[in-house]
């Protein structure tokens, strides 16, 4: 009768077999989390997944590969996502505004993302223009599967079979966000950035709702989140404070590249949030910023402070001042406020 295999010794061998294989195939560099996937899929199979499951898991990590591989090149250039109707006409204003904020971003250096699709998404890629723009496209049953030329504006592309994936994708590599009005998918793609955000889950970015002149699709649907969403306890007050609404193409683009004058980053250390800018704050700056904002902080001040233990330890962003202090937890509109007066600090870069 044969022994059964210790299981600590079994995993032991899975590991040593997979780092071989991951070695031979040039991806030693980041063993570790490339043996976590493996053994996730190893896993996944000896749990006795159905195989709806396994295909579900299995398209979602090609279709996050494929998408990787889409914006690898463009990892340094800013990007800006642009959500809107796929049913808008070239006619309707709101095209026009959509062309033109997406123009005056890629004048400024930024890559346009889109979903790849008609309406909005093709009048944000048209202003982009050729080789600006980014598309991740979902495959519908009811819609033939969008032909683009290898020479079209909208060649850097990804099709993907699920939204969530989709939606990630097209969440994750931006640094700001245009909305226009839309339908169901609009609506999603907007409240998700916004659950996004409110949660934590998500670094601040500037977010945009856009309207067509003297439009009201974005005023009712603020005037709803206010009245019945804080009217009624379920989010806080100023939670939409971190959203502009406008029908200006210029304040949009202005509230995207705004939004980075002097904000680069944060990092939580512990309970401390630490915010690297591009500029030294003044210590009368800094006094300032502890008045107006006393109602943000949990407990302390507000410090100018070198790199923490654990950033150089992680080389993380050291060149860069930086400010730290212990934030309530849930004041993330109060974050947006301050992230917008670091930004026209007299010591913040013009």
């Amino acid at each position: 009768m044969t022994k059964p295999q210790d299981p600590q010794s079994s995993a032991t061998t899975l590991r040593e077999q997979l780092d071989a294989i991951i070695t031979e195939h040039g991806a030693g560099q980041q063993r570790g989390l490339v043996r976590r996937i493996l053994e996730t899929g190893i896993g996944l199979g000896a749990d006795g997944t159905s195989r709806l499951n396994l295909k579900i898991t299995a398209a979602a990590v090609e279709e996050m590969r494929a998408a990787f591989r889409l914006f690898a090149p463009f990892t340094d250039t800013p990007k800006v996502t642009v959500f809107g109707s796929a049913r808008t006409q070239p006619h309707d204003p709101l095209w026009l505004k959509t062309e033109d904020v997406a123009k005056q971003l890629a004048e400024r250096g930024w890559m346009v993302v889109t979903g790849a699709g008609p309406g909005i998404m093709e009048a944000a890629a048209s202003g982009a223009g050729d080789g600006q723009s980014l598309g991740v496209s979902i495959r519908l049953p009811f819609e033939e599967p969008l032909e683009i030329p290898d020479d079209s504006i909208e060649a850097h592309r990804v099709v993907m079979k699920y939204f969530f994936t989709r939606k990630l994708m097209l969440v994750k590599e931006s640094r700001g966000f245009v909305c226009l009005p839309g339908g169901f998918g609009t609506m999603d793609e907007a409240f998700e950035l916004l659950t996004l955000q409110q949660t934590g889950k998500m670094e601040p970015v500037p977010i945009v709702f856009l309207d067509r002149p003297g439009g009201s699709y974005w005023k009712h649907l603020a005037g709803f989140i206010t009245e019945e969403l804080a009217g009624g306890g379920y989010i806080a007050i100023n939670d939409l404070d971190r959203v502009l609404i406008t029908d200006s193409a210029k304040a949009a683009t202005a509230e995207i590249v705004g939004f980075w004058r002097n904000y680069d980053s944060l990092r939580w250390v512990g309970d401390s949030l630490v915010v690297r800018l591009k500029a030294v704050p003044s210590a009368a700056e800094i006094e300032q910023l502890n008045e107006n904002f006393a109602g943000l902080l949990d407990s302390g001040r507000i410090e100018a402070t070198g790199p923490l233990d654990a950033e150089v330890a992680d080389r993380d962003q050291l060149d860069l001042p930086r400010i730290v202090f212990t934030p309530r937890r849930r004041a993330v509109g109060e974050l947006h406020r301050l992230i917008r007066a670091l930004n026209q600090l007299d010591s913040a870069p013009q």
